[in-house]
């Protein structure tokens, strides 16, 4: 087995895994709507559904439609990220990582959708001020995560590729 394939495949299978248990006991052990305050004043577990996408984004939208679109939505995505990561060069790990973490995330959140028709979201922070983040659960902190280290990683390869060259001496 490659480093990419071995570094990918386990962190598909460690967000995905987080995801899904971590999902089914807040749905198991809060009643839909409950909010558990675990830092006062700052971070809560809640149980809360979101039928849309990102902040609620399509959430009205009727729902045939709605499940439609965003299972086609992850199914072209994950085929185009399966597709990236055949590309990987086999020592990639980077890249296998942070795809892994977005392929594991996506899967998650599909898999809500299918079996729910909407998504569970679960993290919940009180910021300043009574603002408070749309809750989100760890399917979406995987894709986070997974975008971040490719953006790391783009800007770290474009600094490479415009850093002056060393003159080589004969």
């Amino acid at each position: 087995m490659t480093p990419k394939l071995r570094i990918g495949l386990g962190a598909f299978l460690a967000s995905l895994i987080l995801d899904q248990v971590s999902k089914f006991l807040i749905s198991s052990q809060l009643h839909y709507g409950a909010k558990r305050e675990v830092i006062e004043g700052f971070f809560y577990l809640t149980h809360v559904r979101n039928p849309g996408a990102a902040f609620g984004l399509f959430a009205t939208a009727p729902e045939a439609f709605r499940l439609s679109f965003f299972i086609g939505v992850a199914l072209v995505a994950i085929g185009i990220l399966l597709s990236f990561f055949v590309k990987l060069a086999p020592g990639d790990r980077l890249s296998a990582l942070a795809l892994g973490f977005i392929l594991g995330g996506a899967i998650g959140n599909l898999i809500d959708r299918v079996v729910h028709g909407e998504v569970v979201d679960f993290l919940h922070f009180r910021l300043w001020q009574n603002y408070a983040w749309p809750d989100f659960n760890f399917a979406d902190s995987f894709i986070v995560i997974g975008v971040g280290l490719l953006v790391l990683e783009l800007l770290a390869t474009e600094g490479e590729e415009r850093a002056p060259k060393e003159k080589q001496v004969p």
